[in-house]
């Protein structure tokens, strides 16, 4: 049994070999593993056998460290000191904890890319009523008839035993992240050189469960309102969108809205899904880049491939630093490996291939899911002739303080060309960032977006 075929041990393995297009939840006694052998959110409590990876105990706790008036949050691991680093001259010791894409990066920048490897915490909590939800969906939430969306769902984690891959990639998609956020960031694409312009943007996101006014909402199957506005550079400045998601994405697609500051009217924007492009992704991300993946899930076949250990970007307090200029982070090729925090985690891989007769740039995903938090955490990206492409790091954070694993910035690494995307650093910004944050139904309607423009 290979690295890749390393599948589940314990309670809940046989699931894995039942039939992708299984519609039913699970049974009470396979429920009952929650809070027992698995954590409340379904992810295995054991640590494993040589204990680089612990038991969960229950995650942080929401005092560990304090939280400014921006929003920054003190880093409760900044004693901490490396294990080790991975390095070109070492990388084939460690290439069986690595995905491809990792690797990759090793060849492409031998001089520049480094892992370091920090001990492992289990750092996700969550709050109570999420976990009551999540025991509740593992008996009744499940796969509409088309296999694409989800049903009987409210909150929390929707398949904590998933049984199949459309069910592991909608954990990703629904994954507990609080009811939304409010937060000014920028992005970057730095050339080859490490030459880039910062475009800064307003981000506002809203689990639709969690709007104040979701009793007065008409449509119970919207899910997740993403607003974005660009402050600058002038290029961009007033040009805003927004997105309505679904809890199935076939039969009601996406909707989505631009507003054009220069020509200062709002049309629909279908672009904004599948591998339409990124607005600022200078054709280095792809509109379901965004969060790792987001968006329908019908253009591939979802396959759980079983789990392994991987190291992968956690606990990142220190890429979020306030006394860090962008200059500190952004250069050629990748992040500074000095302020990036790599853990051994187990991680659910997921493989999505590309189903004939339908179009994506990328022909095939390998996804390695976090399961804890059930987040993606990296991504391999190939392309139309089996190539690899593009590796995505997510820089895994709990919020402590609110109970809440976020992916406050990501980023999405090309070894063909040599340039990447990042998105969500804040670094130097004074506006504060806001999570646990809610809007009216309103904030997130086409009428808002002429209001939202103005530059």
């Amino acid at each position: 049994m290979n690295h890749y075929q390393h599948l589940l041990h314990g309670a809940g393995v046989a699931l894995l070999l039942l039939s992708a297009n299984a519609m039913a939840a699970v049974s009470a006694d396979q429920a009952a593993q929650l809070g027992s052998t698995l954590t409340p959110t379904g992810a295995e409590r054991a640590g494993n056998a040589d204990g680089s990876i612990p038991a969960w105990t229950g995650g942080l706790a929401s005092n560990v460290g304090s939280v400014d008036e921006r929003g920054f949050r003190s880093n409760p691991f900044k004693d901490e000191k490396p294990l080790f680093t991975i390095d070109a001259s070492n990388v084939e010791q460690y290439k069986d904890k690595l995905s491809v894409g990792q690797q990759a990066m090793f060849k492409r920048y031998p001089q520049s890319f480094k892992m370091n490897v920090y001990p492992t915490h289990r750092s996700l909590a969550m709050t109570d009523d999420i976990y009551a939800e999540t025991r509740k969906n593992a008996t009744t939430t499940q796969l509409t008839a088309d296999g694409y969306g989800i049903q009987n769902y409210f909150r929390g984690v929707a398949f904590p035993i998933p049984q199949s891959g459309a069910e592991l990639i909608w954990n990703h998609l629904v994954r507990p992240s609080g009811s939304g956020y409010h937060r000014l960031t920028i992005t970057a694409v730095p050339e080859a050189n490490g030459r880039y312009t910062p475009n800064a943007m307003l981000q506002e996101a809203q689990v639709a469960s969690y709007l104040p006014d979701y009793d007065k909402l008409e449509n119970k199957n919207l899910s997740l309102f993403y607003k974005l506005r660009n402050i600058s550079p002038a290029i961009y400045a007033g040009n805003v969108f927004v997105t309505h998601d679904t809890f199935n994405p076939v039969a009601e697609p996406r909707s989505a809205w631009s507003y054009n500051a220069g020509q200062r009217r709002v049309r629909r924007a279908p672009q904004i899904a599948y591998d339409g492009p990124s607005s600022t992704g200078g054709a280095q991300h792809t509109a379901d880049n965004f969060t790792m993946f987001n968006g329908a899930i019908d253009h591939y076949n979802w396959k759980i491939v079983g789990k392994r250990e991987l190291y992968i970007p956690y606990n990142n307090y220190a890429l979020e630093d306030p006394s860090l200029k962008y200059d500190d982070i952004i250069k050629p090729g990748h992040l500074n490996p000095q302020y990036v925090r790599y853990e051994l985690h187990r991680v659910w891989v997921l493989e999505a291939t590309l189903k004939e007769g339908q179009r994506h740039m990328y022909a095939k995903r390998e996804m390695y899911i976090d399961e804890d938090s059930w987040a993606i955490s990296l991504v391999d990206h190939y392309d139309s002739r089996g190539n690899f492409w593009r590796l995505s790091e997510a820089y895994l954070t709990e919020l402590y303080d609110i109970k809440v694993m976020a992916m406050p910035i990501e980023s999405c690494y090309d070894v063909q060309n040599g340039r990447y995307f990042t998105a969500g650093l804040r670094n130097e910004e004074t506006t504060k960032a806001e999570y646990n944050w809610s809007a009216p139904f309103s904030n997130f309607s086409p009428n808002s977006l002429r209001t939202s423009g103005v530059r």
